[in-house]
């Protein structure tokens, strides 16, 4: 096992099937290739210029409406030799949610920020503190974490891809680390029910919200 699979999300590989007179059986997705890696151990910072945090929701049923936070953050506790000890924390600017809504009429950025909504008067930050790490494959691990939301914490579990590194380069001489993560939440856990659909209904916003980040943290290269 690639012992830099702190961050690595379990990719479902769903297995195709092999068409057979008799007993067919699923051809199995191919392993992981094992990333390359020659970053080293240390604090690494989020690379705000090159991570991202976006969330999609059910809309009438019709579509998965897509809409992202801009005011982000993290750290990262970076150990290559025990994935399972590592650790990070994030945090989002409530209020920096932006949906490319076309119209400045009414201000749908600011709606959403609203109280009906995330109220990011009383809760600005939505927060992630990393509780445990189980790698589960080369590249993969499945993070869990105390998330906060609109006052209120709960459990979260992101699926996290480790995407390689590398300790110095050319035009970028720190040591810098990427991945890719997934999850899953119900905001009505959290207490933003506003607009959830009746049971047997998908006239509303869906209760389902699903996270999608891409993120790279850097560590700057020691002073000679």
């Amino acid at each position: 096992m690639n012992k830099l699979a702190w961050a690595a999300l379990a990719l479902s590989l769903a297995a195709c099937s092999q068409p057979a007179a008799d007993n067919a059986s699923q051809a199995k997705a191919p392993p992981a290739a094992e990333v390359k890696s020659t970053a080293t151990a240390g604090v690494y910072d989020l690379d705000k210029t090159h991570a991202s945090v976006t969330f999609r929701v059910d809309h009438l049923g019709m579509s998965r409406y897509t809409a992202r936070f801009t005011g982000i953050d993290g750290r990262l506790n970076f150990d290559p030799a025990t994935p399972a000890a590592m650790s990070v924390e994030a945090s989002v600017d409530t209020g920096s949610i932006k949906t490319d809504y076309p119209n400045p009429t009414p201000n749908f950025d600011a709606e959403l920020a609203g109280p009906n909504w995330l109220d990011a008067a009383r809760f600005p930050k939505i927060t992630f503190k990393s509780t445990a790490v189980e790698p589960t494959g080369p590249n993969t691990a499945k993070v869990t974490g105390d998330f906060t939301l609109h006052g209120v914490t709960r459990p979260l579990v992101l699926a996290v891809t480790f995407n390689g590194g590398y300790d110095g380069a050319p035009m970028d001489p720190g040591s810098r680390i990427g991945f890719s993560a997934q999850g899953k939440l119900k905001r009505s856990d959290f207490g933003v029910s506003y607009g959830v659909p009746q049971p047997g209904s998908t006239f509303g916003v869906g209760d389902e919200v699903e996270i999608q980040i891409e993120a790279e943290f850097t560590k700057p290269k020691p002073a000679a």
